[in-house]
């Protein structure tokens, strides 16, 4: 099974020519826009041979019938990644989720689906508290180590990410495809998120959240739970009581859905990841495609 997920537009794209996604013009590529009558120079490929017969049938004279179809084009894409101190959480004997990991899964996964798709990938972080940016273009390759920085940015940095993108739109055209990558547990600005989509850019918000205990919490009441500050690295214990741990699961179920709504209110439809597995994963953003398919009537 290749290890790659389609790019699908909200709608048809104008990007790169000879890229993997349909367009909005016509030219080279696998979808029929349209048919009409031959013109001198015309390739012969293109010729719609049981259509000119039935038009030379009817008409009595030799007919000639083209096929015009829609370019695929090559969309731009940019990895927006929040590196906050959260982001840094790793895998433990009771945390199965490794947040340093899932990062370099999820961004290797959209690197290699982008060029399936012949597209340029682009790079944004905060992770030193100054933006580090690589713009989607052939002279812009990943650097060694690009992706393994530290996880110093602010809480705002997604926010401030898109603001940066809205100031780089010669880099960023229509419907260029921006995948935000954080767990989202300080809330999004959606006035930033708002205009963003101004630009009609195809936002995608990356979701990755342990689903134990960020996406809900364990009946763990009544016990001592060891804590990791990722702001300081300590690590000590914590006493939790059964209404405690009730409430928590209640808040962070309730910051879940009210997440997923807000995305969705925005026509942003989340990537859920609660993985660092790379085929649970490559599900996710699947589903997330078959969901884009699904909106734009075409057949998954």
């Amino acid at each position: 099974m290749a290890t790659v997920f389609p790019l699908v537009p909200r709608r048809r794209v104008i990007g790169l020519a000879f890229g993997g996604v349909r367009s909005a013009r016509r030219g080279v590529g696998s979808d029929i826009a349209s048919t009409r009558e031959y013109h001198a120079g015309d390739d012969v490929a293109w010729m719609d041979w049981a259509a000119s017969a039935r038009l030379s049938a009817a008409r009595g004279t030799d007919e000639f019938i083209v096929r015009e179809r829609f370019a695929d084009e090559a969309p731009r894409v940019v990895v927006l990644v929040d590196r906050c101190a959260t982001m840094s959480i790793e895998a433990s004997a009771l945390r199965g989720l490794d947040k340093p990991r899932a990062l370099l899964t999820a961004l290797d996964l959209i690197g290699q689906s982008a060029s399936a798709a012949r597209s340029l990938t682009g790079y944004l972080d905060y992770a030193e508290g100054e933006p580090y940016w690589r713009a989607p273009r052939s002279e812009a390759r990943a650097e060694p180590g690009m992706y393994e920085r530290s996880f110093g940015a602010p809480d705002d940095s997604v926010s401030q990410g898109l603001d940066f993108l809205a100031e780089h739109r010669r880099d960023l055209p229509t419907q260029a495809f921006v995948f935000v990558l954080s767990d989202f547990l300080v809330p999004p600005d959606l006035h930033a998120w708002q205009r963003a989509l101004e630009h009609r850019w195809e936002l995608v918000p990356v979701v990755i959240q342990d689903r134990v205990w960020e996406r809900s919490f364990p009946e763990v009441g009544g016990i001592s739970i060891p804590y990791a500050d990722p702001k300081t690295g300590r690590v000590f214990p914590v006493y939790v009581t059964a209404k405690e741990a009730a409430r928590l699961r209640t808040a962070h179920e309730a910051r879940w859905d009210g997440l997923v709504r807000d995305f969705r209110s925005l026509g942003c439809e989340p990537v859920a990841v609660h993985t660092h597995d790379l085929g649970e994963m490559l599900g996710a953003f699947l589903r997330w495609a078959d969901l884009r398919q699904m909106w734009r009537g075409a057949v998954a």
